[in-house]
């Protein structure tokens, strides 16, 4: 069945950016100081997008397996930046951007690759009409709990260091003195996605569910999509998170159990 959508023009764009524009005036009007930050991420926005249109015009058109994995590469490696870039407390040398960029590289991977060829199974499997779009959504995600994973993890240690190195010091190994944190951080990683999988549906309607109804999907075919979307992201979520988390445990001790927070750079 093909598809009906409504197309939008620059016009239809242009009223709705009126919205933006009340924003800033009621930045303005409260004294709130955001107009300039709101005029710039609108900015970007709208430049990020166009090309981000155009890359995925041409990407559509050449449908090759080498720029389509680059352009996935691009992509896994702006996610790894954004994980540490939003650390208060960042680990030093190669893990600094090491240690996100490969959790994210192996888990979003890995589920993306599993859903196009045991379920979704486009001809061939690795179309970027599909590839692209999915892992784009898994990263998003996974970038989020890893995120937060690390950074309940570094906090715990040294806000609980004298813990810690109570337990090394009775002779408990690094994973046992530090499973207490290691917990408390993959909780944390891990409640976006539980509390976005709970509200899903009644209280939301998630973007992939919108748009494929607004394009012309029947409703069941679309809820479907986002049930398979959101167990892929479940997934990537947890997989990466544990790799992270388990990781930075790893970087954050040594092979003699010590605890080595001066490896931390000062936040």
């Amino acid at each position: 069945m093909a598809l009906n959508y409504i197309s939008l023009g620059v016009f239809d764009l242009a009223i709705a950016s009126v919205l933006v524009i009340l924003n800033g005036a009621l930045s303005f009007c409260l004294n709130l100081g955001l107009e300039r930050q709101l005029l710039i991420a609108t900015f970007r926005m709208i430049v990020q997008l166009a090309l981000v249109g155009l890359v995925l015009k041409t990407l559509f058109a050449l449908s090759s397996p080498g720029w389509t994995g680059l352009a996935a590469l691009v992509m896994i490696l702006f996610a790894g930046r954004e994980i540490m870039a939003r650390q208060e407390r960042r680990m030093s040398g190669f893990w600094s951007y090491g240690l996100g960029t490969g959790c994210m590289l192996l888990a979003a991977s890995l589920v993306t690759v599993f859903a196009l060829t045991t379920q979704i199974r486009p001809d061939p499997w690795y179309d970027p009409r599909y590839t692209l779009p999915l892992l784009g959504m898994i990263l998003g995600n996974t970038m989020t709990g890893i995120s937060l994973g690390l950074h309940s993890l570094l906090a715990s240690l040294v806000r609980d260091r004298n813990a810690v190195e109570a337990q090394l010091t009775l002779g408990a190994t690094r994973w046992q003195a530090t499973l207490p944190v290691v917990q408390t951080a993959l909780r944390s990683a891990l409640m976006p996605i539980i509390n976005t999988m709970a509200a899903t549906g009644l209280v939301s309607l998630p973007g992939m569910m919108t748009g494929q109804i607004l394009a012309g999907a029947e409703p069941m075919e679309a809820v479907k999509y986002q049930m398979l979307i959101m167990f892929l992201i479940a997934g990537g979520t947890a997989f990466g998170s544990v790799i992270a988390v388990l990781g930075a445990v790893y970087w954050s001790t040594d092979a003699r159990h010590r605890l080595r927070l001066e490896r931390l750079k000062s936040p």
